[in-house]
């Protein structure tokens, strides 16, 4: 905008895992997080399906995808999913290993499945096998059947397992011989104790686990609990109703923080400093125009090295991508214990993972211009399609020029032939999603594929990432600052769409070895994981001596607010409600009934809100449900099809996952009779027998809504409550009037809700400041007037900018103070806008304020974050290794309604 002045009844088997649903006790609600009812999988409790159907199709492309904001592209308004997701990667309770059971693998002389003492192995359900419907196939981590477990023993254990109670896994403890082999196989239940309980002494009475076993296993689970705590945080913010202050006097009130500070870096597995710096140097490229600082040339010799990867020697006892050779030439995947007598294949390519601003775009240029011929296929988000080709013409001689297209739009042409005259495809997610197999993009073996902003595909199952990893290349790099947002599943489907091989390219194998002993504090997966990323990986951080940008410094603060009286008021009562529906959906679940998990998600999402301004939530959720409550069916009339809308942005907001794929929502609609689905999961549910697989309605595509558009600031401002100041946006314009006492500061203002910021527009009017704003109901036209003004217009001095729309592809040097007004879940998402502004080509010390409302929801939502930045430290060894487990999501929740 210009500048402005005041004036299931559906169960699926996916890759040989099933996921059951269930059908929800209310409207508005999805299913509690999913069971996989096979071998390796996560995921909570869930009741067996009351019918069975064909999988559903991987969700389409559209407007929204799940907990996405809405991005508009050009002026003719075409659109697609931005990146960043607003959900936390929901991985459902916790599983607690029970015991083991020692058993054999029979029907040995049947298949061919190759497999050694020590492997791991995958124990599947086959109901549809003809000689018993309760039969357990056994195979490789190659997918390769080795035999099933033997009729007793599978009828003791399917019963468990269908019923979504436990999952299992596999391990064979010797050799085949010509009719079985030996295996130990792995039980993992529900973590909840009353339910525990009650499961431990069936399985006792079925003899699969020892009473001593089951003793052991829970004090070692209920020792880990109680490791498990809460650490608080007491700085009192600056109070209200003072008078005007200094940045100074903010600061000593704020807490100084360094959200990503390395910390000392372990050496055991990952390369530290020293060694990154000691990478070998690629020459000059003579096709280049820009002279490559020292750190690119080495980032240039690694993605060349790794573009021909090679096996080690035997006699050395290094990996490469997991796989090590014996003295006998055997190849051993060191995740799997899989044994192959021949090379197996491995990865070209890897993931490039440098900080925001060291020059990713040129390293690949670099790349492709002494990569050998070939043309490469760039996948990028829509609004840094026409960086990649500019970035190109800048920075490669003229005499060299590859040939550059840009293949995105309604005129682009679709045949393969159309390409053959190009050196460079650049694409975008959204386009890859439309594009139906067969068509040009397919067609084409390509050189190379890269995948700008990849963490994009981090959920293996949307259509973006399948489509992706469907393409023909020699070499398939990923280029992220952020390789992990949410958890350690981002980086499973980075490596999917990398070919790795040896199992770990299985989700159920992946979780088995890395990401349940990562989340149990095992060393081992811990190990594996630095191991793996070590490998494929490159990782550079600005705060390295080496790099030497010699950027300005960024100091980061907490700013903790204290609530208004009044405000204190309405926030206890809403937190009372919450615990309140916390507790009911818990007992409920330990009496084996239907909890709304639901309603606990849009009492926090009302916290949350509360705490930047009260007007957000103001009778919001009320009012839709009573307004809708007692129709089964809602007439699509122009008033209903509003309500549907916001009823369906609550979903979304709320983190809710499909009921049919049991996933977090892409493109996601609402039906008729107020359901919510991704959009491909319900069509194929239509398509198969027209019915709402939650409450048997008649359905038809026409009874399917989207999402509404991101409201533009005049639409809200109309919604409002005309009293706009709070606690939390006086303590921003103290921060703001301090700041622009500095001559030529200026100050960017980040929220995820567009209301919000609505909300401090308002009151900017009313101070009178000039100032620009970016949001999701903008096209790239009006965003790029808005950056203007920012950076040219000496009289705007602030932006406002949706987190969502401007965490990637926007330079924002021009500003040199971040107001983070409310947290993210995932703090990559923080990282990445801040990152906007503190970057290559900034001038001035760069101060960010991450505004939080004191003893409140946002407060834990600080700890939640320096979770998952753990998670990424284990990932790189970025600093010292910590004892802290990972939470799962309904941990999460604890934490935060404490």
């Amino acid at each position: 905008m210009p500048p402005r002045k005041r004036p299931n009844p559906v169960a699926s088997e996916t890759g040989r895992q099933t996921k059951v649903a269930r059908t929800p006790s209310s409207s508005f609600s999805s299913p509690v997080p999913s069971v996989r009812a096979s071998s390796l999988g996560t995921g909570p409790v869930r009741s067996p399906p009351l019918q069975r159907a064909p999988p559903p199709q991987q969700p389409s492309s559209g407007p929204y995808d799940a907990g996405r904001r809405l991005a508009w592209q050009g002026s003719t308004q075409d659109y697609e999913a931005e990146v960043i997701d607003l959900t936390q990667s929901d991985d459902g309770p916790a599983w607690e290993f029970y015991g083991t059971l020692d058993g054999k693998v029979v029907g040995i002389r049947y298949y061919n499945g190759v497999a050694t003492a020590g492997e791991l192995v995958m124990c599947r359900r086959e109901p549809s096998n003809p000689y018993d419907s309760n039969a357990i196939r056994v195979d490789n981590v190659l997918g390769a059947q080795i035999g099933h477990l033997p009729r007793a023993v599978a009828a003791k254990l399917v019963p468990y397992i269908d019923n979504g109670e436990i999952t299992i896994e596999g391990m064979l403890t010797g050799e085949k011989g010509f009719y079985d082999c030996p295996i130990r196989i792995q039980l993992y239940g529900t973590s909840e104790a009353v339910s525990r309980e009650n499961l431990e002494e069936r399985l006792k009475k079925d003899k699969l686990v020892k009473a001593t076993q089951l003793k052991k296993t829970k004090a070692e689970s209920e020792a880990r609990k109680a490791a498990m705590g809460l650490k608080g945080q007491g700085t009192s913010g600056f109070p209200s109703g003072e008078p005007e202050v200094s940045l100074q006097e903010l600061a000593q009130v704020s807490q100084a923080v360094n959200f990503r500070s390395g910390g000392d870096i372990a050496k055991s597995l990952a390369m530290d400093e020293a060694q990154l710096a000691k990478l070998p140097m690629a020459q000059q490229p003579s096709t280049i125009k820009a002279t490559l600082l020292p750190y690119q040339l080495q980032g240039l010799a690694w993605l060349s090295a790794k573009e021909d990867p090679k096996f080690p020697d035997p006699s050395s006892n290094a990996t490469t991508q997991l796989w090590k050779r014996d003295a006998r030439g055997r190849f051993l995947n060191i995740g799997t214990s899989f044994t192959a007598t021949t090379a197996p294949a491995l990865l070209s390519g890897g993931i490039l993972a440098d900080d925001m601003g060291l020059g990713k775009t040129l390293q690949i240029i670099s790349l492709i211009m002494t990569g050998g011929p070939g043309k490469t296929l760039i996948v990028a988000p829509v609004g840094v399609m026409s960086n990649w080709e500019q970035q190109i013409h800048r920075h490669v001689l003229e005499e060299h020029m590859p040939k550059v297209v840009i293949y995105h739009g309604a005129s682009r042409q679709t045949s393969a032939k159309s390409l053959d005259a190009y050196d460079v495809i650049i694409t975008s997610y959204g386009t890859m999603t439309s594009e139906a197999k067969g068509d040009a993009l397919s067609e084409i073996d390509w050189r190379r594929i890269v995948l700008d902003e990849g963490h994009t595909i981090r959920n293996a199952k949307t259509k973006a990432a399948e489509a992706v990893c469907t393409l023909k290349a020699k070499s398939r790099w990923v280029l992220t600052g952020t390789p992990i947002v949410n958890n350690i599943k981002d980086i499973h489907s980075l490596l999917k769409f990398l070919r790795i091989t040896g199992g770990i390219e299985q989700s159920e194998v992946f979780n088995a070895v890395i990401a349940r002993p990562l989340a149990n504090g095992d060393a081992r997966g811990e190990a594996l994981l630095q191991s793996l990323m070590t490998d494929v990986c490159l990782r550079r951080k600005k705060g390295m001596r080496f790099v030497d940008l010699k950027l300005p410094a960024k100091t980061e603060y907490i700013h903790r607010i204290t609530f208004w009286a009044e405000e204190k008021k309405k926030y206890d009562a809403l937190l009372s409600e919450a615990q309140g529906a916390l507790d009911e959906y818990q007992h409920q679940s330990e009496l084996g009934q239907k909890g709304r998990f639901q309603g606990v998600l849009e009492r926090l999402l009302r916290l949350r809100q509360t705490c930047n301004h009260w007007t957000l939530c103001k009778d919001r959720i009320v009012h839709l449900l009573k307004l809708l409550e007692d129709q089964d069916v809602v007439p699509l009339n122009d008033e209903n099809c509003v309500l549907l809308r916001q009823a369906l942005q609550l979903v979304i907001e709320s983190q809710e996952e499909c009921a049919v794929c049991i996933e977090s929502m892409t493109s996601p609609v609402i039906t008729h009779c107020k359901h919510i689905f991704c959009r491909a999961c319900i069509t194929k549910v239509i398509d198969i027998q027209h019915k709402c697989p939650m409450c048997r309605a008649e359905l038809s595509e026409e009874k399917l809504l989207e999402p509404a558009l991101e409201p533009s600031a005049s639409q809200e401002e109309t919604e409002l409550d005309q009293e706009t100041k709070s606690s939390k946006t006086e303590a921003l314009l103290k921060i703001i009037q301090a700041t622009l006492k500095n001559e030529g500061s200026k100050v960017i203002i980040f929220s995820q809700w567009t209301s919000f910021l609505t909300v401090i527009q308002k009151q900017l009017d009313e101070a009178g400041y000039t100032y620009t704003r970016v949001d999701g109901s903008m096209n790239t036209s009006q965003r790029d007037a808005a950056i203007r003004a920012l950076d040219y217009d000496p009289n705007v001095r602030i932006m406002l900018a949706s987190l969502g729309v401007c965490s990637v592809g926007l330079n924002l040097v021009s500003a040199d103070t971040v107001i983070l007004a409310d947290s993210w879940w995932a703090p990559a998402i923080e990282d990445q806008a801040v990152d906007r502004v503190h970057r290559l080509g900034q001038t001035r010390p760069t101060t960010v304020w991450r505004l939080v409302m004191e003893g409140t929801v946002e407060e834990r939502v600080l700890d939640i974050q320096r979770e998952k930045r753990e998670l990424v430290n284990k990932a790189f060894q970025e600093k010292g290794k910590s004892k802290k487990t990972k939470e799962t999501r309904m941990g999460d929740i604890l934490k935060l309604l404490a």
